[in-house]
């Protein structure tokens, strides 16, 4: 499943950071904005790999889940 996020890029000094705006925590840095690039969607996949199995290891109970789509 692809789904599309807003990637946000700023140098800083000698260096480029990066984060995703809809979702806190997933942030990066690099020194060339092609690395920063790289590592945000490493550190975007991580994230949502995580979370996936950190919420199916802590359910006890019997759950729906379902897909959600959204438009904004």
């Amino acid at each position: 499943m692809k789904r599309q996020f807003t990637a946000i890029y700023k140098k800083s000094g000698k260096w480029y950071l990066g984060w995703v705006e809809e979702i806190p925590g997933v942030n990066t840095q690099g020194k060339t904005l092609k690395e920063t690039k790289e590592n945000l969607k490493e550190a975007l996949f991580l994230i949502l790999e995580t979370n996936k199995f950190l919420n199916k290891s802590q359910t006890s109970q019997k759950v729906i889940r379902e897909p959600l789509m959204v438009s904004v």
